[in-house]
C-alpha cells in the first residue's frame, strides 16, 4: 500500500509549473458563461432595436 506521508516527504514541485500557472491565471480568458452573457446582451440589443 502507498504510504502517503513518505510520498509527500519525497515530493518536489516541478519548476516549470509556477511560471505557466501564473501566465494562465493572469490571462483573462472567456469561459462559456462570459460567451453566453455576451450573446444574451447582443440578442437583447437587437430585440430592443427592432421594437423602436
Amino acid at each position: 500500500m502507498i504510504n502517503f506521508a513518505e510520498e509527500l516527504k519525497k515530493f518536489q514541485p516541478v519548476s516549470e509549473v509556477d511560471p505557466s500557472e501564473n501566465a494562465i491565471y493572469k490571462d483573462d480568458l472567456k469561459d462559456m458563461t462570459d460567451i453566453m452573457l455576451e450573446l444574451a446582451k447582443e440578442a437583447q440589443e437587437l430585440k430592443s432595436g427592432k421594437d423602436n
